[in-house]
């Protein structure tokens, strides 16, 4: 695996903090952490009220907190530094793989989550991810991520009222998006354009839309979900 130090040569170093309230999981880390030239741990602590008050003060690139500390949790700090717009990401720790913190986690905005049991091995590239913009969660955690996104989709669908339509509907719905005429669209599916109006009609009226070229407007703006 490349290492950051390699990466981001030249660059100021990605400043850390570190929140756990058990000393020696705390140290652990911090020996992992400074074995990267590129990366700074700038503070410690083991309770979420003394990690809130850093990551005000300090703006830390990233704070790594434990998800269960005394004063706030490690969920309690990500939620506040999302509501403030603090510039700090958060990746969170933790000994469980629970998936409700894992959900609640993802809900204020954290940007990485890792499994302790797997920490060694995930952190650095955790740490590189999050400062690409992107998330990380520990490779053991997949299957949580998964039914996430498959709950999103479902929600998504069901509040769009794409769930509400039957599947030759869907198929016309998906060839709108691509600009495709009634004509066009009866000659592919082998129906009438009649049957094609009706068909539009339908999910118009499914989908609560009116308006001239309002459906075709629908389609393209929703194609990515169809």
């Amino acid at each position: 695996m490349q290492r950051i130090s390699q990466i981001t040569n030249h660059e100021p170093p990605i400043t850390i903090l570190l929140a756990d309230d058990h000393p020696v999981l705390r140290k652990g880390m911090f020996d992992i952490l400074k074995t990267e030239t590129s990366i700074k741990v700038i503070g410690e602590t083991g309770n979420g009220d003394d990690a809130l008050r850093f990551i005000e003060t300090q703006k830390p690139n990233i704070a790594i907190l434990d998800v269960e500390m005394p004063k706030k949790s490690g969920i309690e700090v990500a939620k506040f530094v999302q509501e403030q717009g603090l510039p700090t990401d958060v990746i969170i720790l933790t000994l469980y793989d629970n998936e409700n913190f894992f959900n609640q986690s993802l809900d204020v905005g954290v940007m990485g989550y890792v499994l302790k049991d797997s920490a060694v091995e995930d952190i650095i590239e955790c740490i590189k991810s999050v400062m690409e913009g992107k998330h990380y969660i520990s490779p053991q955690l997949s299957n949580f991520l998964l039914r996430r996104r498959n709950r999103s989709s479902v929600g998504i669908e069901k509040k769009l009222g794409l769930s509400s339509l039957t599947t030759m509907e869907r198929k016309i719905l998906k060839l709108i998006s691509e600009n495709k005429t009634t004509k066009i669209l009866a000659e592919e599916l082998f129906l009438s354009p009649k049957t094609i109006d009706t068909h539009r009609h339908n999910i118009c009226t499914k989908l609560e839309i009116t308006g001239t070229n309002a459906l075709l407007r629908f389609a393209l703006e929703h194609r990515d979900k169809l």
